[in-house]
C-alpha cells in the first residue's frame, strides 16, 4: 500500500506541472497585457515599458516559462501583479474559506445522498421512491451557478413574497456587524452566510450520489448473504446498514474521487456568485486582471486537491472492502 501511494504521488507531480504549463501558455496567448493594470492617465509609454521590463514581460515567452518553472519547483510562486503581495500569502488567505465551503458541502451532500439512495432502494417502486427520483433528477440536471441565482431570488431578494421570515445573506463570509456580536451570534452569522453557497453545491451533488447509491443498493440487497442475514433473524436496520450498505458503498468511493473535481470547479462559480472570498473567486478576479502568478499558483493548488481526492478515494477502497489490496497479486 505504501509503495502504491508513493507511485501515485510521483505520477501526480508531472501531471500537475503539465496542467500549470498549459495554463501558462493559454494565459500568454490571451490578448491584452498584465501591465495594463498599472496604466494611468498621463503615463508615458516609456514608463509603461519600464514596468513591463521590471515584471519580466518583455522577455521571450520561452525565457518567461523557464524562469517561472524554476521558481515554481523551488516553491517560489512570485508576487501578484495586482496587489504586489506574495502569491503564497494571497492563496493562504483565501484557502481556509474554500476548504470550509467545499468540505461542508461534501459531507452534507454525501450524507444526504447516501441516506436518500438507501431509502429509495429499500422502498423501490413506491410513491416515495418515485418522488425522490424525480427530485434528484431535477437537481442533478441543473447547473450549480444557475441554481445559486435561483436560491438568491427565492431566499433573499424575494424572501418576503415567499413567506420566509428572514432573508438569507448572499455575499461574504460574515456580516458587516460581525465584530459587534457575541460568540454565539458570530457563529450563527457565519452559519447563515454558509446556507445558500452550501445548498447550491449540495443539492446538485447529493442528487447524483443518491442515484448511484440507489443503483448499487438494489444490486446488493438481492444477494444471498442479505437473505441469509434476514433468515438469521437480524433486524432490517442491521441488515441494510451493516451488511448491505458497506458493500453498496464501494462504487460510491469511486464517485467520491470523481466528485471532488466537479465540486472544486463548481466552487469557483459559486464563490464568485456569492462573493465568497475563497480561492475560486481569487482565481476569477486574477484571470480578469491577467494576474499570471496568482492564476498559475491557484490552478496548481486546485489540481493538487483533485489528485489528493482521487488518491484518498483509492485508499478508501481498502477500508470499505478489505479484499482490495493495491499492488498485491493473488495466486
Amino acid at each position: 500500500m505504501i509503495s502504491y501511494v508513493f507511485r501515485r504521488v510521483l505520477t501526480a507531480v508531472p501531471l500537475l506541472l503539465g496542467v500549470a504549463t498549459i495554463v501558462f501558455l493559454v494565459l500568454s496567448l490571451a490578448p491584452g497585457d498584465p501591465s495594463a493594470i498599472y496604466f494611468g492617465p498621463g503615463m508615458s509609454p516609456e514608463t509603461l515599458e519600464r514596468i513591463r521590463r521590471d515584471l519580466g514581460l518583455d522577455d521571450p515567452l520561452l525565457v518567461q516559462y523557464f524562469r517561472w518553472l524554476f521558481s515554481f519547483v523551488r516553491g517560489d510562486f512570485g508576487y501578484s501583479f495586482a496587489s504586489n503581495m506574495p502569491v503564497s500569502r494571497r492563496i493562504l488567505a483565501a484557502l481556509p474559506n474554500t476548504f470550509v465551503l467545499a468540505s461542508i458541502s461534501l459531507l452534507v451532500a454525501f450524507g444526504a445522498g447516501v441516506l436518500m439512495g438507501v431509502v429509495q432502494a429499500v422502498r423501490q417502486y413506491s410513491l416515495l421512491d418515485s418522488a425522490l427520483s424525480t427530485v434528484s433528477l431535477f437537481f442533478y440536471s441543473m447547473p450549480s451557478f444557475w441554481l445559486a441565482i435561483m436560491l438568491i431570488l427565492v431566499f433573499s431578494v424575494n424572501a418576503s413574497q415567499w413567506g420566509w421570515p428572514v432573508a438569507l445573506p448572499v455575499s461574504g463570509v460574515v456580516g458587516t456587524d460581525h465584530d459587534l456580536l457575541g460568540p454565539l451570534e458570530q457563529l450563527q452569522d457565519r452559519a447563515r452566510h454558509l446556507v445558500l453557497p452550501v445548498l447550491s453545491l449540495t443539492l446538485v451533488l447529493a442528487a447524483g450520489v443518491a442515484r448511484y447509491v440507489r443503483t448499487s443498493m438494489l444490486e446488493v440487497i438481492r444477494q444471498d448473504y442479505i437473505r441469509t442475514a434476514r433468515a438469521k433473524g437480524l433486524s432490517e436496520f442491521r441488515v441494510i446498514f451493516k451488511h448491505g450498505l458497506r458493500n453498496g458503498l464501494i462504487p460510491v468511493v469511486t464517485l467520491l474521487g470523481l466528485s471532488l473535481p466537479s465540486l472544486l470547479s463548481g466552487t469557483v462559480f459559486i464563490e464568485y456568485v456569492f462573493s465568497w472570498p475563497g480561492v475560486g473567486k481569487l482565481l476569477v478576479d486574477s484571470i480578469l486582471q491577467r494576474d499570471y502568478p496568482v492564476v498559475l499558483a491557484g490552478t496548481f493548488l486546485l489540481g493538487g486537491m483533485v489528485v489528493v481526492g482521487n488518491l484518498v478515494a483509492d485508499l478508501l477502497y481498502g477500508v470499505v472492502d478489505p479484499r482490495i489490496r493495491h499492488g498485491v497479486r493473488n495466486g
